[in-house]
């Protein structure tokens, strides 16, 4: 059994193109306003979603992953909201992800977790502060419900490391462009490429880039070595930042379209 993000990978490749996956996190900017946000994305040409669990203490995020967490968490978003947004978008036909920390994984129960991702059309996980080392129970988990397990590796991962990480990828391998925490750059780390290509010395698994995307010249300088181009924070700083919600949709339409038109330009 494949999952929907594998057959994405592979009708990209077969197009020769990247793919764009775009991040929101679950309730954000409101319960609704998720849904319709999710909807602009998908009819603005995104090839996959990720769907971020809001949490408290996010290691990895900055400031404005970390400012629409706290928002969608004051409004109440939990577990079930953020499985009731991965069926909403898998229902609208794309490719689709959770992106969590482990910790609500433990509470919720690994099996559980994952089985319900299985259950509600996602084909996996992305888990930013898992270790392999940490991984025995999660694996057989995500195993026995046949969806995808995503870990993120760095530049400064020595390549015996990323081996090992590597070999217990599946969908796709998460290349952090730089070191630190999610926000948009103005330029892309030439890290980045460095990265994809000692991934792709030692496996065939595609690779998306995320951490730093933000403009058009963007996405097409990373759409011309990298499977996937993936982007949250320039998404979400729309959001936050528009004087209401009808015209922050307008401009989150505008932007996702720009992206999309600089990923296809990429090769």
């Amino acid at each position: 059994m494949t999952t929907s993000l594998e057959n994405l990978m592979r009708k990209t490749r077969k197009e020769n193109r990247a793919a764009l996956i775009a991040y929101l996190p679950a309730g954000f900017p409101s319960q609704k306003g998720s849904r319709k946000a999710l909807e602009v994305l998908a009819h603005a040409g995104v090839d996959a979603i990720e769907i971020g669990f809001p949490y408290s203490d996010p290691v990895m995020d900055g400031p404005i992953i970390q400012a629409a967490a706290e928002i969608s968490l004051k409004s109440g978003t939990g577990a079930k909201d953020v499985f009731d947004t991965l069926n909403f978008v898998h229902e609208l036909g794309l490719a689709c992800v959770v992106m969590t920390y482990w910790n609500p994984i433990e509470k919720y129960g690994p099996q559980k977790f994952a089985s319900e991702i299985a259950r509600r059309g996602g084909s996996g996980v992305i888990t930013p502060d898992l270790t392999i080392e940490e991984s025995l129970g999660w694996s057989a988990a995500t195993d026995a419900a046949q969806i995808n397990r995503i870990y993120v590796v760095a530049p400064s991962t020595t390549d015996e490391r990323l081996k090992a990480v590597v070999e217990r990828c599946s969908g796709f391998v998460y290349a952090a462009s730089l070191m630190g925490v999610t926000g948009g750059r103005t330029s892309v780390s030439s890290q980045a490429k460095d990265l994809v290509e000692r991934i792709r010395s030692i496996s065939q698994l595609p690779v998306a880039v995320g951490l730093g995307v933000s403009s058009r010249i963007q996405a097409r300088e990373i759409a011309g070595y990298a499977d996937g181009v993936i982007v949250g924070s320039a998404f979400i700083k729309v959001l936050l930042e528009a004087q209401n919600e009808e015209v922050g949709l307008a401009q989150l339409r505008e932007l996702a379209e720009e992206l999309v038109a600089g990923v296809r330009e990429g090769r």
